[in-house]
């Protein structure tokens, strides 16, 4: 308003210097101005769009092209201004900002494209979760989590440099002697964790350059496998074969027979520390993610990369894989985003918790959790993208704020419990509301349609 005041009083000005009677009111200006601004307007986007975009969003507006733009910007003599003045009222309607329901509804014919309409995915309903149990024991950050094949133990590392082994079934009923054993050899902190569904073995990696295989018939460690430069960050098993998998700062993901302790292959590529790795049964049977901000796929029998995944601007933290779908998710500082394995498409990007993602987690029925750096913990649908739930941690009495960092998640073999580990070396135990009802807790429609039909940047 304030600009068109100005135009009009410079008009006028121009008007008393140039005309004998300036002092009466010209005819041929336009008061208010505001209708030809409209019309320019919607001269311009017939110009860039077509005359079906504007016909589309409101049928009832007569199309430009029958009105004419120059018709609408004429100023020579009074009966062509009259007339331009009802052109550039009837397209102000035309010009009014689109809502989600207009525009989700509307059928835009772009020049060259085919006609489409934008439609909303409706996202799955979940129950809400809830905290169930703390469980405290370890002495320092606890950083990695793994489940016994049965679903019936589950075993923790942590910075105190001990492995844990809990009972499940005590642990999320909060009864004394979830505690079954402690187990000891790492001089530095435990960052991965993985228990043989075949073997009665488990596996650990450290910071201590070390990868050990523990016999859980004997409680002590029977392999030693040497070769990694610097601290190892993530480990995992191969579902079929009997290989092992290790990632870690010296920036190279290797591979370990584990029967015989050799390395059979050097899987190198990345520029910076292998953060987080999952196999697979399938080509690609090997993705990395790296702090590098990339994510490579891998060919296991040559040994060479199939696809690097650039879209991350930062360090890729974790990885998950879904337990039935061909998918991966992967989380960053930036945001989590959903691939397909067989060539690494980019599926789906969720964006709304402003930290980075330290831990991943999904379940068979579709619940994808993120933990992130600050203690957020987000519930999302794994098809549609939709968060259902957001919530925080909770730190231990005694502990500090800043130590409400999450850096490992796990669902257990039935999708029913999550464990995460947190900085406040304790492990919580969430399950899912008994008494959560879709109307109770519905689906906000609404934001996710605003969410879905807004411009984004991945």
């Amino acid at each position: 308003e304030v600009a068109v005041a100005d135009i009009r009083k410079s008009i006028q000005r121009s008007h008393l210097l140039f005309h004998v009677d300036g002092l009466e009111k010209n005819p041929y200006i336009p008061d208010p101005f505001i209708p030809s601004d409209n019309a320019k307007r919607s001269a311009k986007i017939s110009n860039a769009y077509g005359d079906n975009f504007i016909a589309s969003t409101n049928p009832e507006v007569i199309s430009i092209k029958e009105k004419g733009p120059s018709m609408a910007l004429t100023t020579v003599g009074s009966t062509e201004f009259s007339r331009a003045k009802r052109t550039s009222t009837d397209l102000v309607s035309s010009t009014q900002p689109l809502n989600s329901s207009t525009f989700s509804n509307a059928l835009i014919n772009l020049p060259g494209k085919k006609s489409s309409r934008v439609s909303v995915p409706k996202p799955q309903w979940h129950p809400s979760w809830e905290l169930s149990a703390v469980i405290s024991g370890h002495l320092g950050w606890v950083r990695s989590i793994a489940f016994d094949a049965s679903n019936q133990w589950f075993a923790t590392g942590s910075a105190d440099r001990t492995i844990k082994i809990w009972d499940l079934a005590k642990c999320c009923i909060g009864a004394e002697g979830g505690l079954k054993l402690s187990l000891t050899g790492h001089i530095n902190a435990i960052r991965g964790l993985a228990v043989s569904p075949r073997h009665p073995y488990l596996f650990s990696a450290g910071e201590d350059k070390m990868v050990k295989c523990w016999d859980l018939e004997y409680n002590k460690v029977v392999r030693h496998y040497h070769g990694h430069l610097s601290a190892v960050f993530s480990l995992a098993l191969h579902p079929i074969l009997d290989i092992l998998i290790t990632g870690g700062r010296d920036s190279v993901a290797r591979v370990w027979d584990m029967r015989t302790k050799h390395q059979i292959n050097v899987l190198g590529g990345h520029t910076s520390a292998v953060s987080s790795l999952i196999t697979s049964s399938v080509d690609p049977q090997v993705i990395t993610g790296s702090n590098d901000s990339t994510i490579k796929l891998w060919d296991l029998a040559a040994g060479k990369v199939m696809s690097t995944l650039t879209h991350h601007k930062k360090a890729v933290r974790s990885l998950t894989a879904h337990p039935k779908e061909l998918t991966f998710a992967s989380g960053a500082a930036d945001n989590i985003k959903k691939w397909q394995c067989r060539d690494g498409k980019f599926l789906k990007n969720m964006s709304d918790q402003n930290t980075p993602i330290n831990a991943l987690a999904v379940n068979e029925d579709g619940v994808l959790v993120s933990g992130g750096d600050n203690g957020s913990i987000n519930f999302w649908d794994y098809e549609t993208g939709y968060c259902f739930q957001k919530s925080n941690t909770i730190v231990q009495p005694g502990s500090l704020d800043a130590e409400a960092g999450i850096y490992a998640a796990a669902f257990d073999l039935s999708g029913s419990r999550l464990i995460t580990c947190e900085a406040d070396k304790t492990l919580k135990i969430w399950k899912e509301n008994p008494l959560a009802t879709e109307d109770l807790e519905p689906i906000q429609m609404d934001s996710w349609t605003r969410q879905c039909l807004a411009l984004k940047r991945f």
